[in-house]
């Protein structure tokens, strides 16, 4: 072995010694067919195994879907949810007693409706409590939050504000603080909701029958419909992704598993549920997905109710759709580094869910699918135009991207004729959530932070508003985001050696991605209201 490992080292002296000796073009030639060519198609292979695990995967929560849709398989079809009603003994008693929380941070735009929406649901009002959890750190807002929590007091709601000294574990720490109350000791279930959201009345008379009539269920989650949807080209791109998730994964994983990951708001918990799967943790900025898994490990089921749609705000300026994106794509990648052993070593739990979990729910919705969108599109398949000896396949250059393209456009046909501008966004923004997922995975740099997804609400409605202006005025520094404008001029060099020197036409697909890196890059996207002239 001694010897072997001698022989090669000598090898390697003597081809390090003659390298100044070939000329520059040869040693380039050499690199090129040992190791660069090489390594390509092997990224090329790892991207193709990668869009197929894609493909399978929506293709299989598609037809689950469409199962669901073509025999009626509702949850009102599949569990007891009969309405509830007082009746002459026990009179309100008759209905359990539901806590709604309301967890905030310096929602000026927004407060009102969220609290005035919770409080105009309807449900006796002895059997109601009201918590708005306020973390604001802007003394303006806290009295505002404040002032409102009163007038609806005054009114005969019964509504607490709660404050906390610090801001610790985040919106995690909030709720745990939240639920250590002694009147939350009364009750039976939770319902959440952003300061952004705003449930219908019927809200609670819709999802807490199907808690209260099924034991085993522990969460019932709701959709989001958006009111800002038609705002601006970023919000309806954000619709049609948005659509995907509520209409096909989160009713594939209802009907299938009665398992999907809890949203963090817009729905209602059954308390127990939450104590038995150890309570909020705020280990990683997915709170709510972390509670979610722990929860179906522990047995409990979910149910989805795509009919219940509870009134939201999509961010709608690109600087706070980074951030939310960042920290949907980074948790999830954190909690699969933190739960995957723990998911594997679960006693009482199936193989099967087992596999659904780390498989499913994680490696290929939550992994995979960022690392295949740009590292295939945004940097493999520039990067071969220079490298005509790496073929790829026309069925996974245009065939299986076609038909993930298809599968996700079908949850908003008003919005098909947006899908070119979908994939082009989507592959931008796959930029930051593979950069994301690595973070999460490694647990390194932003891994932990959080930055509340600002919204606007009816500013955009009262642009008179002096103050509010102002504070949405975007500097010319802040508009610039480096990584994009450099990922662009990396395409449109790609584009541009494509057109002149190959005949595969690649650059009809890469010019148009560089265009659109470089007009996210110079912040030329979503809403964006001018200063004070």
């Amino acid at each position: 072995m001694e010897k072997v490992v001698s022989q090669l080292y000598q090898v390697l002296l003597l081809s390090w010694a003659a390298l100044p000796e070939l000329p520059l073009g040869e040693l380039w030639r050499q690199f090129r067919a040992w190791v660069a060519v090489p390594l390509l198609r092997l990224a090329v292979f790892i991207c193709l195994v990668m869009s197929m695990m894609v493909l399978v995967e929506k293709v299989s929560m598609g037809l689950i879907t469409l199962y669901a849709k073509v025999f009626r398989r509702r949850p009102a079809r599949i569990y007891k949810c009969d309405p509830l009603t007082e009746d002459e003994e026990m009179g309100s008693l008759a209905f359990p007693m539901v806590l709604v929380q309301i967890p905030m941070y310096n929602e000026k735009e927004v407060y009102q409706l969220s609290i005035g929406a919770a409080c105009n649901m309807v449900w006796p009002s002895d059997r109601i409590i009201i918590q708005v959890l306020d973390d604001s750190t802007d003394p303006l807002i806290k009295e505002l939050v404040k002032k409102e929590c009163e007038m609806w007091s005054e009114r005969g709601k019964n509504i607490r504000y709660e404050r906390r000294q610090n801001r610790n574990g985040y919106k995690a720490g909030a709720l745990k603080v939240g639920m250590r109350y002694s009147y939350v000791e009364s009750c039976e279930y939770i319902a959440m909701f952003d300061a952004d959201f705003q449930p219908a009345p019927d809200f609670l008379q819709r999802t807490v029958p199907f808690l209260v009539h099924n034991p085993k269920i522990a969460l019932v989650q709701s959709r989001w419909k958006f009111v800002n949807a038609s705002e601006c080209l970023m919000t309806r791109m954000q619709e049609m992704s948005m659509n995907f998730h509520f209409k096909v994964e989160q009713e594939s994983g209802s009907t299938a598993r009665a398992f999907f990951g809890y949203n963090g708001t817009a729905g209602v918990w059954r308390i127990r549920a939450i104590h038995e799967a150890g309570g909020w943790q705020d280990r990683t900025t997915v709170e709510d997905m972390d509670l979610a898994v722990r929860a179906g490990l522990a047995g409990w089921k979910f149910v989805y109710l795509g009919d219940v749609k509870v009134n939201s705000e999509l961010p709608s300026t690109f600087k706070a759709y980074r951030y939310q994106q960042h920290r949907w794509s980074c948790g999830p990648a954190n909690l699969f580094r933190k739960m995957f052993l723990k998911v594997l070593m679960a006693e009482g739990v199936a193989m099967s869910m087992k596999f659904y979990v780390i498989y499913n729910f994680f490696v290929a919705r939550r992994i995979v699918s960022h690392f295949v969108t740009f590292s295939f599109y945004c940097v493999v398949i520039p990067l071969s135009v220079f490298f005509p000896e790496v073929i790829i396949p026309k069925w996974g250059l245009m065939y299986v991207p076609t038909a993930i393209t298809l599968i996700n456009a079908v949850a908003t046909p008003s919005s098909v004729h947006l899908v070119i501008f979908w994939v082009l966004f989507e592959n931008v923004m796959s930029l930051h959530r593979c950069k994301a997922v690595l973070i999460g995975l490694l647990e390194t740099g932003r891994v932990n932070e959080w930055i509340v997804t600002e919204k606007l609400g009816d500013t955009l409605k009262t642009k008179s508003n002096t103050s509010a202006t102002k504070r949405f005025r975007f500097k010319i520094k802040e508009r610039f985001n480096l990584l994009e404008i450099m990922v662009g001029i990396y395409l449109l060099v790609c584009a541009c050696y494509d057109y002149v020197y190959r005949d595969d036409l690649y650059c009809i697909f890469i010019f148009p991605q560089s265009l659109a890196f470089m007009i996210m890059g110079f912040g030329y996207i979503g809403t964006i209201i001018p200063g004070d002239k």
